[in-house]
């Protein structure tokens, strides 16, 4: 990882938009700042796409899409989408103001979506028979595609207990990755890349792997690392310090600031001499 500052903006194409995680990359403590709130604001002027995409639950960040400065919020490591308005056949359609401010659109349909839900909550509850310590996320009544066991934002798991966990998952055929304050486990090929090329596609009708050089991802830990590993365009805060020694994939540049300090930091860098 290099500093941010070593990334020159002779060095940066036309740049169409940011994607970036929330949790400790936007947020600082559980909240978002009101620089990093700022920095959202400053690159939507800018023209560019602001995309947070997230392990968090849909019903969680359906508040935060409503009111921050974004295009759209995807949620639940990809497979949920939080927009301002409708899509049909002629693209995202502003909603009337008789209904509610914020539309939904999912990757899986509705039967699946209740099939995987039962499945998980047996694994789930397996989870928390065997792993010492192991609660769901107090997040949990919002999810809809997922579940989620604290590790680190209500709680303190160790690192076997968050492997086991882990290891559950993935022997019951689910996918599951870690965050810096969750363990994540679904079912279905979605995540948060497949989620971006999702939001891409049904937002603007373009092919996010044909403009990817376009487009920055800023995050904070593991489960941004196939983000960093496919993005030209990657960062991380420099609160992924805790997480490096974990990591496959680094980002290619990182902030000197952490969280939403760190995000804010970005997002200046980016604008500057725009």
């Amino acid at each position: 990882m290099r500093p941010l500052s070593h990334w020159p903006a002779e060095a940066r194409p036309a740049l169409l938009g940011v994607f970036t995680d929330i949790d400790d990359t936007l947020t600082t403590d559980g909240a978002i700042t009101a620089d990093a709130l700022q920095a959202l604001a400053d690159l939507k002027v800018a023209g560019l796409h602001v995309i947070p995409i997230t392990g968090r639950p849909a019903g969680w960040s359906e508040p935060f899409a409503a009111t921050w400065p974004v295009d759209a919020i995807v949620a639940e490591n990809g497979a949920v989408a939080l927009l301002h308005g409708e899509l049909n056949e002629n693209g995202l359609q502003p909603l009337s103001k008789k209904r509610q401010q914020l539309s939904k659109i999912y990757q899986q349909d509705a039967a699946t979506r209740t099939t995987n839900y039962a499945r998980m909550q047996e694994v789930l509850a397996h989870i928390e028979r065997e792993v010492p310590g192991a609660r769901c996320a107090t997040d949990s009544p919002g999810r809809e595609t997922d579940i989620a066991i604290d590790h680190s934002e209500f709680t303190h798991l160790p690192q076997d207990a968050i492997d086991h966990a882990v290891r559950i998952m993935r022997a019951a055929g689910m996918n599951a990755t870690v965050s810096s304050i969750h363990i994540n486990g679904w079912y279905g090929a979605h995540n948060k890349l497949e989620g971006a090329r999702w939001i891409v596609r049904e937002l603007f009708g373009r092919d996010l792997d044909a403009e990817i050089d376009r487009w920055v991802y800023v995050g904070d830990s593991t489960n941004d690392q196939l983000m960093f590993e496919h993005f030209p365009h990657s960062v991380g805060v420099a609160n992924i310090a805790r997480f490096v020694p974990q990591l496959a994939h680094l980002p290619r540049y990182v902030t000197q600031g952490e969280r939403g300090a760190g995000f804010a930091e970005l997002a200046a860098h980016l604008l500057r001499g725009r």
